[in-house]
């Protein structure tokens, strides 16, 4: 099934015509960490598409940081979000909640990520829904190395070439560690994206979504390595039509 993804919707930080508060707004919010397949998801879900995680972080948080988005790698930007989150515990869905866009639905924001964002959102947005997708960071790790992206860049220093074994410790099992060798990447690529995948879970434990919603009628859980995105996106609208 194919979809035409509509043109995103203009996100302001300002009171505007026909806009209001995203909180008041009954929003689809997608959590997930990196190559948990969350721009697949909502590209098969064909739904209007708010401005997405990386741009709110370049408009709205990094300049409040003096920094220049173009300069950084993902560690870099990780350290900078961090920085934020140590005033602004809601991290990047408090900057979410002071955005206005027009009232349409369905209206999809992509992404949260940990459980103090989606706990804040929870509370923030009571009008919102969220769809947290997961994958072992095997899986995760391995979508990485093939999206081959610019985004995906991160410094990689000739001692953690010899000891890439231990940064994979506390991530992913030495064994899942030997199948991606065995699968013929660059040793220095591989490194390179295990070291996104292990800086990113320091931040965002993979769990903290689970705890943050326990209990949610509000919130549905999908396992991104059992299904396509397609199939996801026919699991969301199902629920959203039982609602």
């Amino acid at each position: 099934m194919g979809h035409n993804v509509p043109v995103p919707p203009v996100l302001h930080f300002e009171p505007a015509p026909n806009a209001r508060p995203l909180p008041e707004l009954p929003l689809l919010i997608v959590v997930g960490l990196t190559g948990v397949g969350k721009t697949s998801f909502t590209r098969a879900l064909g739904w209007p598409t708010l401005p997405g995680r990386r741009e709110l972080v370049d408009r709205y948080l990094l300049p409040r940081l003096g920094a220049d988005p173009a300069r950084l790698d993902r560690a870099q930007r990780f350290a900078l979000t961090a920085r934020w989150r140590a005033e602004h515990p809601g991290g990047i869905a408090e900057a979410l909640a002071a955005a206005y866009a027009e009232p349409v639905w369905p209206l999809v924001f992509d992404g949260l990520r940990g459980e103090a964002e989606v706990r804040y959102a929870r509370e923030r947005f009571a009008e919102a829904r969220f769809v947290v997708l997961e994958a072992p960071a095997a899986v995760r790790l391995e979508r990485l190395l093939g999206r081959g992206e610019g985004f995906d860049r991160v410094a990689v220093r000739r001692e953690e070439v010899a000891r890439f074994r231990e940064l994979a410790e506390g991530v992913l099992p030495q064994g899942e560690l030997d199948r991606l060798l065995g699968r013929g990447h660059p040793l220095e690529a591989l490194i390179e994206k295990l070291k996104i995948v292990a800086e990113e879970q320091k931040h965002y434990h993979p769990d903290g979504p689970r705890r943050a919603l326990a209990g949610s009628e509000r919130a549905l859980f999908l396992d991104t390595a059992a299904l396509d995105p397609e199939a996801a996106a026919d699991r969301v609208r199902a629920w959203l039509e039982e609602a």
